[in-house]
């Protein structure tokens, strides 16, 4: 008989474990060139206008929202992600249209965008879930460089938001600059990027006794080059752990084969990470990384043959100025987050 009520106290025990912890999911996507077809006299937009380079035209816009929201509900699977970062999309207007006017509207998103002095008009944008995320504020960072003739980027997106278990998470959307003109000759205004959002995370060191930071974004650069690793100094999972340092959530897989998020002249980068804080990935923190894990999301219909290399490679909208109807040259993001309640 006591072996029998051991056996139940222990079964409630764990049915009671289960209930008072949630899966809270966050991705990010760089979801190339959405613009929408709208001239934008102070930007750079032409190429995407209808009758121009790019053919863009309405039909093609409505189609690449429908394309992203599949996307966003295949990352969500039976639950759409809490959080989902986005790059490469011209204004909030498209964001809008995204959230209210594209099939994503049943999953009821709210959202922030940067307004940003980019050239071509590009931001970045965080997709939120009311229910799930309590957005107490957000703040944008303009990254100004010294040298004038570097081209002026994305800004940084801060949000700042209270979850289900009382906690709160520091989010940060980034998208760092090109790689356009060469890796070495660009580096530096990617180490100023980085040098930037360093001086943020360390003031939240000082501010927050438990920071629970998530930085997400294209970062134009791999978790081993300079800016990622010397600068932000966002290290491997297997160093030693502390609560006032960053971790890379992709670091310790960059030598497996066919590894990333973007492709390349026939080869996989890892140009698209997590980046988080040390709370999160503590066994006694009460919001955490599910496993310590962060995944690529690679389902087939995200990928295409690729003739010239082999393998596979994204399925993009545009190969060149061809449009071919895909989602991204980029594949998304995602990891969960155990939430107790």
């Amino acid at each position: 008989m006591n072996k029998i009520l051991l056996i139940v106290c222990f079964s409630l025990v764990a049915i009671s474990a289960s209930f008072s912890q949630t899966d809270f999911r966050i991705m990010f996507y760089n979801v190339e060139n959405l613009f929408d077809t709208v001239d934008d006299p102070d930007k750079n937009d032409d190429e995407f206008l209808p009758g121009a380079g790019m053919n863009w035209t309405p039909w093609k816009y409505w189609e690449k929202l429908r394309n992203i929201t599949r996307v966003i509900t295949a990352v969500g699977g039976m639950q759409s992600p809490a959080l989902v970062g986005l790059c490469e999309i011209e204004n909030d207007s498209v964001v809008f249209d995204l959230t209210r006017r594209s099939p994503l509207r049943a999953q009821s998103y709210e959202y922030i965008v940067t307004n940003s002095p980019d050239d071509r008009g590009i931001d970045v944008a965080l997709l939120y879930q009311r229910h799930q995320f309590n957005l107490l504020q957000h703040h944008e960072y303009e990254i100004v460089f010294q040298d004038k003739t570097t081209r002026p980027t994305r800004n940084l997106l801060h949000a700042v938001g209270r979850i289900i278990s009382g906690d709160t998470l520091d989010i940060f959307v980034c998208h760092w600059p090109s790689r356009s003109g060469g890796q070495r000759e660009t580096e530096p205004a990617r180490i100023h990027a980085a040098a930037l959002l360093r001086n943020k995370v360390d003031s939240l060191f000082v501010v927050r006794e438990k920071a629970n930071i998530v930085v997400m974004g294209d970062f134009n650069d791999h978790p081993d080059n300079r800016s990622i690793f010397q600068t932000l100094g966002a290290r491997s999972l297997n160093y030693h752990r502390s609560d006032k340092e960053l971790y890379n959530m992709f670091f310790h897989r960059l030598k497996e084969r066919n590894f990333g998020t973007y492709f390349f002249q026939g080869r996989w980068g890892m140009l698209d990470q997590f980046i988080v804080s040390g709370n999160l990935l503590a066994d006694s923190s009460s919001v955490r990384i599910k496993n310590s894990e962060a995944h690529i999301f690679k389902p087939d219909f995200l990928l295409e043959d690729d003739p010239k290399f082999g393998g596979k490679r994204p399925y993009r909208t545009h190969l060149g100025p061809r449009y071919i109807g895909g989602f991204s040259d980029h594949l998304p993001v995602y990891m969960d987050l155990s939430v107790e309640h």
